[in-house]
């Protein structure tokens, strides 16, 4: 049989004081003179002490966690945000769970079963669609939960993010206002992602005003890796006629499109233009420099975590969502149309 675990009154018996006097110095050290702290502590450390977080949380009826279920980890889209978002939280002594669902919405609902079951005091969650089911068993079991990503004023869930659809149509406005009238588009599939939906919407937003109709958009949707915006733009560039712009629904896809486009001996913005969407690491680092939109994703992240605590502390969901503004990075891939 293994040791046996050192218990409270293990610690009391050793430092030669009440199990009362223990658990101050553990929880407020202040309130212990420094000589007995002293005594408590080396006991703790001789004796390989740990608290009984279970027991504390039971007690407290808070755990200390916050669960956070982002689509996909094979990319760096999401992860300058959740970065932001750890930072805050450990700043007030929360910890950090993270899942992901691959944007399959059957994953998140284990997750966000499984993170409330394993004890999770609250929930980010990316984007507004989702069943009604997940939303009340959430609401039964008194687990707040933030949205992030979106902003929509008319959803009846709190949420901190920006307005895609406007984001995507002041880009796309730009691009036509440069002369583009063969639009061709890269985006996520979006039957199961609102904000890729916003942004294709915000995109015919744009082609409509100018009188371009919405039917012309030459659209792929394809899963968000760089390898698929490689494929997803050599299918693009079949078309006939050829778009002279290709507006991608993030960086990640953006950057396989202009990595195709090198490979096929296409000069951009000479040939064919190339935007994308989020301005994370990469948008700078390809060449040319990516057209983009810039989301501030570390005060998302930020202040997500921020809101997240007052609403678990304050047991009240948040009065009202807060929106965030995009603006536009015009960089070297975009410009005129050809001829």
């Amino acid at each position: 049989m293994g040791a046996s675990v050192a218990t409270l009154a293990d610690v009391a018996e050793r430092a030669q004081v009440s199990t009362a006097t223990v658990s101050r110095c553990l929880n407020a050290p202040d309130r212990v003179a420094k000589p007995t702290r002293e005594r408590v502590l080396a006991a703790v450390q001789e004796l390989g002490y740990s608290p009984n977080f279970g027991a504390r949380a039971l007690a407290a009826r808070r755990t200390g966690t916050v669960g956070a279920i982002i689509p996909t980890m094979d990319n760096a889209i999401f992860a300058r945000a959740i970065q932001a978002f750890q930072e805050e939280l450990r700043a007030h002594g929360v910890t950090l769970l993270v899942a992901c669902s691959s944007y399959r919405p059957e994953i998140e609902e284990e997750q966000i079963r499984a993170l409330v079951a394993r004890g999770a005091d609250a929930l980010l969650l990316i984007g507004h669609q989702r069943s009604d089911a997940i939303y009340q068993f959430l609401d039964r079991r008194g687990v707040p939960a933030l949205v992030a990503w979106v902003h929509d004023p008319d959803a009846t869930r709190p949420s901190i993010g920006f307005d895609n659809r406007k984001a995507m149509q002041d880009l796309a406005r730009e691009v036509i206002r440069l002369g583009h009238r063969q639009i061709g588009a890269i985006t996520a599939e979006q039957r199961d992602n609102d904000r890729a939906r916003a942004r294709i919407e915000g995109l015919c937003d744009a082609m409509e005003a100018q009188g371009l109709s919405r039917d012309d958009l030459a659209l792929v949707e394809t899963p968000y890796s760089v390898e698929h915006g490689r494929q997803a733009f050599a299918r693009l560039m079949r078309r006939v006629p050829r778009p002279s712009v290709v507006i991608c629904g993030n960086d990640v896809l953006a950057a396989g499109a202009l990595q195709m486009a090198r490979g096929m001996g296409l000069h951009v913005p000479g040939d064919v233009s190339i935007t994308g969407f989020d301005d994370i690491e990469i948008a700078t680092l390809v060449d040319p420099a990516l057209t983009t939109v810039h989301v501030p994703h570390r005060a998302m992240g930020r202040q997500a975590a921020q809101l997240l605590i007052e609403m678990v502390r304050s047991g009240t969901p948040l009065a009202e969502s807060v929106e965030l503004q995009t603006d536009l990075r015009l960089r070297g891939t975009l410009g005129p149309p050809p001829g």
